[in-house]
């Protein structure tokens, strides 16, 4: 497979001036935090569960951390290097960089006040009291003491800063306290103290020295039955017990700061005797990458931070000021209390009969194509179909590509097992796959080990098609069975993120996925497919002349529809395309749950393109892609955005689902149900805001999630 720019070149469609112009695309960085901003409004949202509130805090600064070590270290980058490579919205890096801070310091207020007047009070009054270490009572600061000193001092390493100590390293996104002591010779001298990560940020002050205070939470009609649980941030236990590590030298204060890195892996793939290698001694150069933010506590004084801002080599705009607690994204561990009055209901994923554990699930396949959409379908099918292909003894080979596959993979397992059994088992590990880097290493070393044939995917892309490929024998022959898919083979992601799997064992889509897979683990030049769509060969390519031909069809008979559901929209031929369609009187509906760079409601052009995103309890995460065609309707599912680094850069596939009653199911129970939904949907407006979307008078309210919660799938009972 050719990995170079010719393949994203032959897909390029012709210009088109009129719309070229930079006012009519939205900056993506602008659109990325607009996402995050609606994840912080479920954080606001009383109606969520409150354990639920804070976890969606908590993934509003996770989030934030990950926007800073990719895309502000990205943008950075550019404006030193003087790289002038200039997104459709015309913005320059250094334009970039003052409206991101523009946009982002009101949110981080809002976020702030958030935790200090909605969530931390309301979890008090529901017995789950987060308090400061000088609010608790005597006996209580002795019992952390105690335990402070048994557990926590002997990690604890301070690092001096003097003529005589060069400035510390401080790794990325680690809790740090800047120490201000004064020693009678010396006078005040600074020093540098890193809060354990193998500590929970907050502590539970043990149970036998809070009973004073459990009385005081019932008396005022706290929570009731549930027990109360006092929580103290374990950087201000440290901070309160810091004459242990200085022993006779006075102590003026401590402020806890934190600093976020570059970690925008780079590798020069073409240099590396040994991808995998190479890739573990990059993860591990991760913590030393140049700062990008410093967080710091707002009582820090101007010194202090003087002294933190120097040798960190940092501008002023890269230090955030806060009021609230650093580095939040710690904090998601509450919603592990054993509180569920605090959080979403419970619910068992559904099992259609023909996946039942007693039954075969490549017989099932055999009688007709199936659908799974996770976490509303268990999982259970996916690990099933690779566990007894592993045990078949007619099954000679499986092929599969792993992304994402967390820890303790029960596919991995059954990779393994099957190649114990004697079957020819392969895997393209995807070793790029950020922030999972060190996991996938550590499943292909396993693998490796254990005599699967493990490759790493082509020169200069990451390989993101979600594909599972089962050879068998059978009376009429080798028959090939293929699990396809828009998310991750993750047990853990599979019961928080909306994504569609599909079983087939349709001859040319089999056909299609053997042969991107000798183009993966060999060498081809192939341009076409039978039915799937692959980057960066041909999707770019297809999806455009689908559109074109929608705006055809509709000029002949009228009815012209495009619906795509995506996580982001940036790609500029693929905004034009369908600024086009909108042109010729195609309504076009897109749900992009994150980025979107496509400006709808500009008049003369995108007037017929409504924009919505789903954030909710699951992150929405399958792309389908559905075309009306005149009647003969078309859907596509698969692992591609509408992004230049999905459709140039990576391998991504899309597959037609054709049968016509798994068709309509999935449009109009999956699709159509998210768009029309107006509990949890918010619509992108023309200056790149969002609003809420609401039930117009008289109509019903459409949660889209809990309706899939609470119908029966029409997918699940056909045979």
């Amino acid at each position: 497979m050719q990995s170079d720019t010719a393949l994203a070149e032959a897909a390029a469609p012709r210009g088109n001036e009129e719309l070229d112009r930079a006012e009519l695309y939205l900056n993506r960085e602008l659109s990325w935090l607009r996402f995050d901003e609606r994840v912080l409004e479920e954080a606001l949202d009383p109606a969520n569960p409150l354990l639920e509130r804070v976890n969606f805090l908590a993934i509003f600064h996770g989030n934030l951390d990950e926007f800073f070590m990719v895309r502000v270290s990205g943008l950075l980058q550019q404006r030193q290097t003087g790289v002038l490579e200039l997104p459709p919205d015309g913005m320059t890096p250094a334009d970039q960089l003052e409206a991101i801070r523009e946009q982002l310091l009101p949110l981080l207020a809002r976020a702030d006040a958030c935790w200090s007047e909605q969530l931390q009070p309301q979890l008090a009054a529901a017995g789950i009291r987060v308090v400061g270490y000088a609010e608790l009572r005597p006996a209580q600061q002795a019992a952390l003491r105690k335990q402070f000193a048994e557990q926590v001092f002997p990690v604890l390493t301070p690092l001096a800063f003097d003529p005589g100590h060069p400035f510390p390293h401080i790794s990325n996104r680690s809790m740090n306290l800047a120490v201000v002591v004064r020693d009678r010779d010396a006078g005040e001298k600074f020093a540098r103290l890193k809060v354990p990560a193998n500590f929970p940020r907050l502590l539970p002050v043990p149970p036998a020295e809070d009973r004073e205070g459990a009385a005081e939470a019932r008396a005022s009609g706290g929570a009731g039955p549930n027990p109360e649980t006092t929580l103290v941030w374990i950087e201000e236990v440290v901070s309160a017990n810091l004459d242990r590590l200085f022993p006779g030298i006075e102590i003026v204060d401590a402020f806890p700061f934190r600093v976020t890195r570059n970690a925008d892996l780079e590798i020069e793939e073409d240099e590396a005797a040994d991808l995998l290698t190479a890739m573990a001694e990059v993860v591990g150069r991760r913590h030393f990458g140049s700062a990008i933010r410093l967080e710091i506590d707002s009582a820090m004084p101007g010194r202090i931070r003087d002294i933190l801002v120097e040798n960190l080599e940092l501008e002023a705009h890269q230090v955030y000021t806060t009021s609230g607690p650093i580095g939040f994204g710690d904090v998601g561990d509450l919603r592990r209390l054993e509180r569920s009055d605090l959080k979403f209901p419970a619910f068992l994923p559904a099992l259609a009969p023909s996946f039942a554990p007693d039954r075969p699930v490549l017989e099932a396949v055999l009688r007709r194509d199936r659908i799974l959409y996770h976490p509303y379908d268990s999982f259970a099918p996916v690990v099933s179909f690779v566990r007894q292909a592993a045990a078949d003894p007619d099954v000679l080979a499986i092929k599969q590509t792993l992304y994402r596959v967390g820890p303790k993979s029960p596919i991995v397992e059954a990779l393994m097992a099957a190649r114990e059994n004697g079957k020819q088992v392969s895997a393209l590990v995807e070793l790029k796959a950020r922030f999972d880097e060190e996991s996938n290493i550590e499943w292909a070393r396993a693998l490796e080990e254990s005599g699967v044939h493990v490759v790493y995917g082509v020169l200069g892309l990451k390989t993101h098609a979600k594909m599972c490929l089962v050879v068998r024998r059978e009376r009429d022959g080798l028959r090939r069975y293929v699990h396809l898919a828009t998310g991750n083979y993750n047990t853990v992601t599979a019961r928080a993120y909306g994504d569609l799997g599909f079983f087939t064992c349709d001859s040319e889509i089999a056909e299609d996925v053997c042969d991107l897979w000798n183009a993966l683990t060999g060498y081809s030049r192939k341009r076409q497919y039978r039915k799937l769509l692959v980057a960066p060969v041909n999707m770019r390519e297809e999806l455009l002349r689908r559109i074109d031909r929608e705006i055809e069809s509709h000029r002949r008979v009228g009815g012209g529809r495009i619906a795509f559901k995506i996580n982001a929209l940036v790609d500029k031929a693929c905004i034009q395309s369908l600024y086009r369609a909108a042109q010729a009187g195609v309504r076009v509906d897109l749900q992009a749950r994150g980025i979107c760079c496509l400006r709808p409601s500009v008049p003369g052009i995108s007037e017929g393109i409504t924009v919505t995103s789903v954030v909710g309890r699951f992150l929405e995460h399958a792309r389908l892609f559905y075309f009306w065609n005149g009647g003969r309707e078309e859907l596509f599912a698969g692992s591609a955005d509408l992004m230049p680094r999905n459709l140039d850069g990576r391998v991504e596939v899309l597959f037609p689902i054709e049968n016509p009653d798994l068709l309509a199911a999935v449009r109009d129970s999956v699709l159509f149900l998210h768009l029309a939904d107006n509990a949890k949907s918010r619509r992108l407006l023309a200056d790149g805001t969002y609003e809420r979307v609401v039930p117009a008078a008289g109509a019903p309210r459409i949660d889209s999630q809990q309706e899939l919660l609470a119908r029966e799938a029409p997918w699940r009972g056909v045979e």
